[in-house]
């Protein structure tokens, strides 16, 4: 077998990015099931088909002999992140906290100069850039000027949120060692302390319908699942840079899915948003697309 080009991790690693923009629309689809709760749903199911995979590979079951280390990164990067995300949206409102959120793939971009054998380009900064600026219009006719005490808090814990995430997707680069394999692992660890802070602060709510269910386990199969192995890939063996900037096009999505449900309705600043995103991350690809 020949050994996977940055190019192909690279483009594996988007698909992570498509599969994050239906997380809003699946989320809505499945009902009043509280944060917590769901997450405990869902990263069981994408922790499980991690697993169902080494029936027909016993060895990948060896990849969660890990050091402490990559279980720490692992867990606190996937529990961390949605624990402090889920804290951000009840305390402040979606679009503001959302706003906060999304400045980690620009941070992506910047940790990535850290790495070892990594140069940021001026190409790489500017398409970043341009993607938060999209960002910034796509929930600008959504904000309020003023917050409240409460709401600073949920801020706060949207902006940390972003350094978790953006520190544990470039961190998992420094330990390309660890199989992705060993993602199953984090995620069923994610459940389980899910399922924990779901006991203590939340009233259970099962599915209602079979559309409820079908949801969940949509969710767990494809954004709280698949999609944190192919990141995992991406982060890992492809180019960082890219991944980071390509990222922008997850709000764009989903807002664009929202629409297509009926959720949400088409606007000028969408328009706009689009073109700015879109060209940001064809700015900081240029290197992949004209590679020869």
């Amino acid at each position: 077998m020949h050994p996977m080009t940055s190019r192909t991790a690279t483009l594996i690693g988007l698909t992570a990015i498509l599969m994050w923009s239906l997380l809003a629309v699946m989320t809505v689809a499945t009902g009043r099931i509280p944060a917590f709760q769901l997450a405990a749903m869902t990263f069981a199911v994408g922790g499980l088909v991690g697993c169902a995979s080494w029936l027909f590979r016993p060895q990948g079951a060896r990849a969660l002999r890990q050091p402490a280390i990559a279980w720490i990164v692992g867990v606190g990067g996937l529990f961390g992140y949605h624990a402090l995300y889920f804290i951000a949206l009840r305390l402040a409102p979606p679009a503001e906290a959302g706003l906060l959120n999304y400045l980690w793939p620009l941070l992506i971009v910047l940790f990535s100069a850290l790495l070892p054998g990594e140069r940021l380009a001026p190409h790489h900064l500017i398409g970043a850039l341009l993607g938060l600026v999209g960002t910034v219009l796509l929930v600008a006719g959504n904000t309020s000027i003023q917050f409240e005490h409460t709401q600073i808090a949920g801020l706060v814990a949207a902006f940390i949120a972003a350094f978790v995430w953006a520190s544990y997707s470039v961190m998992s680069r420094r330990l390309a060692a660890v199989p992705t394999d060993a993602v199953a692992g984090f995620c069923l660890a994610t459940a389980v302390l899910a399922a924990i802070v779901h006991v203590f602060v939340e009233t259970t709510v099962w599915p209602e319908t079979l559309t409820q269910w079908l949801a969940v386990l949509a969710l767990g199969l494809g954004p709280v699942g698949l999609a944190f192995y192919v990141w995992d890939i991406g982060m890992k063996r492809g180019d960082i840079r890219v991944l980071g900037a390509a990222a922008y096009a997850t709000p764009l999505l989903s807002t664009a899915f929202l629409i297509l449900a009926g959720f949400a309705k088409p606007t000028v600043a969408l328009a706009i948003a689009a073109v700015l995103i879109a060209g940001g991350g064809l700015i900081a690809a240029k290197d992949m697309i004209w590679r020869r």
